[in-house]
């Protein structure tokens, strides 16, 4: 295996990509967030920043922890910044130097044209390191009439149709609360880039990975797409409804609101006899998912006025009892609270006694990767890339006075 390649020997199940190096050319949330999840699961991750401020997230508050935004200390563990002017060409040269004799994985969200001008993109890269695999996160995609124009998350849900699905009818357009553009795109990123390593394994050949903002926001309206290519019908907000399923929403108990989710003709049954009308099932108009979408407002009027007979708590524990998906809805500080939250341990302790931060939703051999190292300060790791060239033994310990720094 070589130096630079995934699953390091001797490194722990929960870092399978130990050895890997990869360069982080990226701002704000989609590409930080695929640094992250690389350097969580192992690899060295060299963030590269402009000294005059550093990623855009670093200003992003309040709110604050010591001095450093929330948002960037949730993006950013496990990862080496390193402070690099651009504009300068030796400091330049030298990142190139290492992308070429160091990494096996670049990934960049800037500017559309910028990494081309500054000879950092995939076709300059991969001429010298062929083996390098090579990840765009771009705005609209990498062509088309709008490939130049920028984006972010919420425009994204304006301009891909996720606003006009979402909240309730008759309202305003409302956005998604998490950045689930920005996330899934950097999602997408890690898992191109996984499939590029596996590639590589066997070829020896990198590759060139194409992702955006907006592929994942039309990906996201995957079923919504289908069905208007079915129908022809233009789907609107539903608050928290499914288009395809009946009873599947919230309702208001006597004190407050429960989820529902009967999501087969089985689960429906079960919710009748919970609620005390088993000859529901009897009814025609309740006695199949497609004829309870037909006559979905029919069914939910009757199963509101039996809800909003008791309080949520008994409707939870009596659906819980029949087996039905139900569901209170939680204020984050009760999510944090939670025994299953608890239990789970998603919220990992921070070294050196900065912030916990949300782990990633995986584990390995029932071990979590864990924060091994704070979200960086600008620029505390710039003598990594050095203005000379090194060999590529050298680079994969990048800090041979205390082993890879992947594993502090």
């Amino acid at each position: 295996m070589s130096a630079g390649a995934p699953g390091q020997r001797g490194a722990p199940a929960s870092q399978p990509l130990a050895g890997l190096v990869a360069v982080e050319l990226g701002h704000s949330v989609a590409a930080p967030l695929a640094g992250q999840v690389l350097a969580d699961l192992g690899a060295t991750l060299l963030k590269i920043e402009n000294p005059r401020g550093g990623d855009d997230t670093r200003s992003w508050g309040p709110p604050f922890w010591q001095g450093a935004s929330c948002t960037f200390l949730s993006l950013n563990r496990n990862k080496h910044s390193v402070a690099l002017d651009l504009k300068d060409e030796a400091a330049c040269a030298a990142l190139r130097r290492y992308i070429v004799e160091s990494a096996d994985v670049v990934f960049q969200n800037m500017r559309a044209g910028l990494v081309a001008r500054l000879e950092l993109d995939a076709a300059s890269l991969r001429r010298d390191n062929p083996r390098l695999i090579y990840c765009n996160l771009h705005a609209f995609g990498a062509k088309g009439p709008l490939a130049e124009r920028p984006g972010y998350d919420p425009l994204m849900q304006a301009f891909g149709g996720i606003m006009s699905v979402t909240g309730e009818p008759g309202r305003p357009p409302v956005r998604v609360g998490p950045s689930l553009v920005d996330v899934g795109t950097g999602m997408w990123a890690v898992i191109g880039i996984l499939a590029a390593l596996h590639r590589r394994e066997h070829t020896g050949a990198g590759c060139e990975i194409d992702t955006s903002l907006y592929e994942t926001t039309l990906a996201w309206m995957n079923t919504h797409a289908v069905a208007h290519a079915a129908t022809g019908k233009v789907p609107g907000p539903r608050g928290t409804e499914n288009p395809g399923l009946v009873p599947y929403k919230v309702f208001r108990a006597c004190d407050d609101p429960v989820l529902i989710a009967a999501g087969n003709d089985n689960l429906f049954g079960r919710l009748a006899h919970a609620l005390g009308h088993p000859e529901w099932l009897e009814d025609a108009r309740f006695a199949t998912n497609p004829e309870r979408v037909r006559n979905r407002e029919v069914v939910n009027a009757a199963v509101e006025a039996v809800v909003a007979t008791r309080r949520c708590a008994e409707w939870i524990e009596r659906l819980d009892r029949a087996g039905v998906p139900c569901a209170p809805i939680q204020t984050l500080d009760q999510v944090m609270s939670h025994p299953q939250t608890r239990a789970l341990e998603m919220f990992l302790p921070a070294p050196h006694g900065t912030i916990p931060l949300m782990g990633l939703p995986l584990s390995f051999d029932g071990t979590r990767p864990a924060t091994r190292k704070a979200p960086p300060g600008l620029g505390e790791d710039s003598a990594l890339i050095p203005p000379r060239a090194q060999s590529r033994a050298a680079s994969t310990n990048p800090d041979p006075g205390r082993g890879d720094p992947g594993h502090e």
